[in-house]
């Protein structure tokens, strides 16, 4: 039986807050909802009932790991009446944020859904990968002066920059090698501030 509601009840909110910090100590792949029902004070039919099925509760917690990574990355927004901070400022920003070591869990849960949406494109997993890229390279060009935005050379810089800031949080999460890839990132920066300025 799936409940469909507008506005989920405190219960299911509590429990999901629960189901989340769960997925980003284990993960995702494995989940089970008997195990994970037994960790956060539930039931499996409590959890079927609230999201339907182990793939609504996939979806609710990817929705949330989005949410998450998306509140992240409103402080790079600015007041209406205020310039864009630009493309490299913002790229140093989120490279900050994405480096610290405090966002490891949410940075591999975001990883492991990225891949799998890409691997298993149908089910619970359906359009994340799709979805964040669509997310970050809309907030990339929130951050770009007016015309810059609106021209092909601005939407292949900020493409550029999301590469770089995917394939260096991949790396780091590999290696755990912040002063390389940090370096490596700032390299690039620099050759963002140098197109901006052409």
């Amino acid at each position: 039986m799936t409940r469909e509601t507008t506005t989920p009840s405190a219960r299911q909110t509590e429990l999901l807050d629960a189901a989340y910090r769960y997925a980003l100590e284990h993960g995702l792949a494995d989940l089970s909802l008997r195990p994970l029902a037994s960790t956060i004070g539930s039931s499996p039919r409590v959890l079927m009932f609230l999201f339907g099925n182990k793939d609504g509760l996939v979806r609710a917690l990817l929705a949330k790991a989005r949410s998450d990574e998306l509140a992240m990355l409103d402080h790079l927004g600015q007041a209406a009446d205020a310039e864009p901070i630009g493309l490299p400022a913002a790229v140093e920003q989120v490279w900050e944020w994405l480096a610290a070591e405090e966002h490891r869990p949410l940075l591999r849960l975001w990883t492991e859904a990225y891949a799998r949406s890409l691997v298993e494109p149908d089910g619970a997993w359906a359009g994340f990968a799709r979805s964040t890229v669509d997310d970050w390279l809309a907030v990339l060009a929130a951050c770009q002066p007016q015309p810059e935005k609106e021209s092909e050379a601005g939407a292949v810089r900020r493409t550029a920059a999301l590469a770089v800031l995917r394939g260096a949080l991949l790396d780091l999460l590999a290696t755990d090698d912040r002063p390389r890839v940090t370096a490596a990132v700032r390299h690039q920066l620099a050759s963002l501030s140098a197109d901006a300025e052409q």
